[in-house]
């Protein structure tokens, strides 16, 4: 096992992680590892692909221009 010290953790950042703990039953160190085993399990982003796709919203969406009314509409729409 590795051991790592972290220096200077935000009040804010230290409560959360500490309440988020509590929640979960977990020491603030096995919640630490939880939060950092996530972290690093996620996969790494495509840049390319998402290029790609945000290139194909731009494209389908390139004409479609909302006015004012159609805003003013959808709003009011959302009220009720």
């Amino acid at each position: 096992m590795v051991t790592i010290t972290i220096k200077n953790i935000p009040e804010q950042v230290y409560e959360r992680i500490k309440a988020q703990a509590k929640v979960n039953h977990r020491s603030i160190n096995g919640e630490i590892l939880s939060i950092l085993d996530q972290a690093v399990a996620l996969p790494p982003i495509d840049v390319q692909a998402t290029l790609e796709r945000a290139r194909k919203v731009r494209e389908l969406t390139a004409k479609y221009t909302v006015t004012a009314d159609e805003i003013e509409k959808m709003i009011n729409e959302g009220r009720e």
